[in-house]
């Protein structure tokens, strides 16, 4: 194992080059979300993940589970408490407070079993 290093002042410092990762990788609102959460509450977690290089991928995959996890929800949600396009044309004003408050319950179990955990 050949290691090359470089002097900053009075010490050898190794160089270091992190495994490429995939570039064409875009993080939604749920991987920044558990991305945030690792840095606050799991570094060891997250500097793991990024030295192997595996980081970025991993997010995304949380991502695409923590979006399809809240729309499974939200869709469950609608069926179970009957919000239909029925009521958006009979009365919109309900269905839109009906609509918000399951989203806003689907988003807090999402983060709950997924995101902060």
């Amino acid at each position: 194992m050949n290691i090359e290093y470089r002097r900053v002042g009075d010490y050898n410092i190794p160089n270091l080059i992190l495994p490429p990762e995939e570039a064409n990788i875009t993080l939604g609102k749920w991987g920044m979300l558990h991305k945030d959460y690792l840095l606050k509450h799991k570094k060891v977690v997250f500097t793991t993940l990024l030295a192997e290089g595996k980081l970025w991928q991993y997010l995304a995959d949380i991502n695409t589970q923590a979006q399809q996890m809240f729309d499974t929800l939200v869709e469950q949600m609608k069926e179970a408490e009957s919000v239909t396009e029925k009521l958006k044309e009979k009365n919109q004003r309900e269905w839109v407070q009906r609509i918000s408050n399951i989203q806003a319950r689907a988003r807090e179990i999402v983060c709950e079993e997924l995101i902060f955990n």
